[in-house]
């Protein structure tokens, strides 16, 4: 069996992961060869049936690429021979040749939110949206098969086509070994953390209007109102965005500027540490199809508070305590429940470990492959 697999968009952490994840666990499909399409950026598992293929265009433009997909990637397929073309980001842009089967996955919620959506300027992300909406809905009513990573956005998406998906299935994503911190292998603290005596709160994302950092800071702002908080809060991720600008205004605004942390963008590979010294971690957004973040979270086995929305509650289950993304003032609550209490803590510390340990990559991906692999049976 051959097994196409055009990553050219997994230009980000999220879909990186994934795809490296994947492909660490293909020993029990000995009768399949992976063929790989990714950036040049991604390592991908070195072995004998998984073969990266150069290509000579310029796939880091949206445009272009879906040029090269129209035009030459079916040719591709049809030398290789190809029995399954998969398309990890979303979007199927080629025409396979007879008998080759096609795999795609919803990963992108925000086009189909359009309370989220309405919050941006018209504009080109607007614009950006509503294209995605469109294209992904063809190429999952196309595909032979779609995988979701949770079943909200799957009932979702079901309800869209009315009936008219092939084939879908629910795989949740992995949690890698690295975040799932026991006593027996501690990070070291991180030189820019906040001192351990006082502690720290954290929210790691992207700076985004649905990510709710500027509800979290207000939030904070509460917690400091009803009591004495010697806690920093730590604001990780990428902030120098529209949206992050209007958080540091607000900041400045609450006067919180010596409390809260914004370090911007943590290396990957530092990111169990930030995890497993905070006292809080937090997860504030309200438009997700897999909470990575929340996920990672898990695994350092600290408290967790996290937003409401679905499809939250399907990965944090009774390990996480929950509040309104929306509402400064329940988070605050929420936190004020149990910060000042250490059997609370250590209770949902115990949880969260415990919870994280149903998200493993190999049963992802074993998974994965026996799914596609059975498409070559129908």
């Amino acid at each position: 069996m051959n097994i196409i697999i055009n990553a050219f968009s997994a230009r980000r952490g999220g879909g990186q992961t994934y795809l490296a994840n994947l492909l660490r666990y293909t020993e029990d499909f000995q009768d399949a060869m992976f063929f790989v399409l990714v950036p040049d950026s991604l390592s991908i598992p070195a072995a004998p049936r998984i073969i990266r293929l150069p290509i000579d265009w310029p796939t880091e433009n949206p445009l272009l690429r879906a040029c090269w997909e129209k035009m030459m990637l079916p040719r591709l397929l049809k030398e290789l021979k190809a029995d399954v073309l998969f398309c990890p980001g979303g979007l199927i842009n080629t025409k396979p040749p007879p008998g080759c089967k096609t795999v795609t996955m919803f990963r992108n919620m925000l086009p189909f939110d359009y309370i989220q959506r309405a919050k941006y300027p018209l504009g080109l992300e607007r614009l950006r949206n509503w294209i995605l909406e469109k294209a992904m809905l063809r190429s999952m009513q196309n595909a032979d098969l779609v995988i979701f990573i949770a079943d909200y956005p799957r009932q979702l998406i079901e309800d869209r086509l009315r009936g008219r998906l092939k084939k879908a299935i629910t795989i949740n994503h992995g949690l890698t070994e690295r975040f799932k911190i026991d006593d027996a292998k501690v990070p070291q603290r991180l030189s820019w953390l906040p001192e351990d005596g006082a502690g720290y709160l954290l929210y790691v994302s992207i700076f985004d209007v649905y990510k709710n950092q500027m509800e979290v800071v207000r939030g904070f702002h509460r917690l400091k109102q009803l009591r004495k908080t010697s806690e920093k809060l730590v604001l990780a991720g990428v902030h120098s965005t529209d949206y992050g600008k209007r958080v540091i205004e607000e900041i400045k605004r609450l006067r919180l500027q010596g409390d809260i942390l914004l370090p911007g963008n943590i290396p990957y590979e530092d990111l169990p540490s930030v995890y497993y010294h905070a006292k809080v971690n937090i997860f504030a957004s309200e438009c997700e199809n897999c909470p990575n973040i929340l996920l990672e979270a898990l695994g350092a086995g600290r408290p967790l508070v996290v937003s409401d929305r679905p499809p939250m509650p399907e990965f944090g289950g009774d390990a996480v305590v929950y509040f309104d993304p929306v509402s400064p003032d329940e988070l605050a609550n929420k936190i004020c429940t149990f910060i000042d209490k250490p059997t609370e803590i250590e209770r949902l510390s115990m949880q969260a470990k415990e919870r994280s340990l149903i998200y493993d990559w190999k049963d992802t991906s074993i998974l994965t492959w026996k799914a596609i692999g059975e498409l070559d049976e129908e």
